[in-house]
């Protein structure tokens, strides 16, 4: 199209100059046009500004592409990771904080060497038995206490995760790039594994006190049993003697 434009230019203004050279006067200098050439310069300067138009938009196609690779490279604004390290915090302390009995083998095996053993001598004196139950009844008390804190914690908890899952799930969904999308997702992740710790920290607790309250039944049943037998065995026992009534 814009060779046929410009050939229409060529030849109307071919006839213009013929009519103009016929009026002036033969020793007038002649201006000399080359149509043919004229339409090749037009041609090759169109085509160099097409491949002007192609390298821009070449250009503007890079740009978009870093300015792509730098939204998947921006990390997500919003961070859980010091609130998680928080709560687990806290609920650590709670378990560390348990009564009596902590959670600890050695402790463990001391305790029910001393006040939960196998069996009891009959030389074992009642107030070592008293002292004994008593001591095994304020460890079953303070383990259901101990479970209960704990499980106060994790309730306590729950608000705090509603809150961190509903920023994440925000933050996912408006991510720009690939590393917020992901980020987000970890930070699930981390809230998941969170709960699950919680979890764990309640199980144990319950299980802590199931068992003192299983340990002080047992050893209650084998006190008794040996109660009855210092009973049994008290003295000499019954001896028969002659009696004698009426004189």
């Amino acid at each position: 199209m814009i060779y046929r434009c410009f050939r229409t230019l060529l030849v109307t203004g071919g006839a213009t100059l013929s009519l103009i050279a016929a009026a002036v006067p033969a020793r007038a200098q002649w201006i000399v046009f080359d149509p043919t050439n004229f339409s090749q310069n037009v041609l090759t300067a169109a085509r160099e500004l097409q491949q002007v138009n192609n390298e821009i938009q070449s250009l503007e196609n890079q740009a978009t592409m870093l300015i792509n690779q730098t939204k998947n490279l921006a990390s997500l604004p919003y961070s859980t990771l010091s609130q998680l390290d928080q709560s687990i915090s806290q609920t650590q302390q709670l378990l560390s904080q348990a009564q009596n009995i902590a959670y600890d083998v050695t402790t463990i095996d001391q305790a029910f060497t001393q006040v939960y053993p196998q069996t009891y001598s009959s030389t074992t004196s009642t107030a070592q038995l008293e002292s004994d139950a008593q001591t095994r009844w304020e460890n079953a008390r303070a383990g259901f206490e101990d479970a209960m804190r704990v499980q106060a914690g994790v309730v306590q908890n729950l608000s705090t995760t509603h809150a961190q899952v509903d920023a994440l799930v925000s933050s996912s969904q408006s991510a720009e790039g690939a590393l917020q999308a992901s980020q987000a997702g970890n930070q699930l992740l981390a809230v998941a594994s969170r709960q699950l710790a919680d979890l764990t920290a309640v199980i144990a607790a319950q299980g802590r006190a199931q068992a003192l309250a299983g340990a002080e039944n047992a050893e209650s049943q084998a006190q008794a049993q040996q109660a009855l037998n210092n009973f049994l065995n008290d003295g000499a026992g019954y001896q028969p003697q002659t009696v004698t009534m009426f004189h």
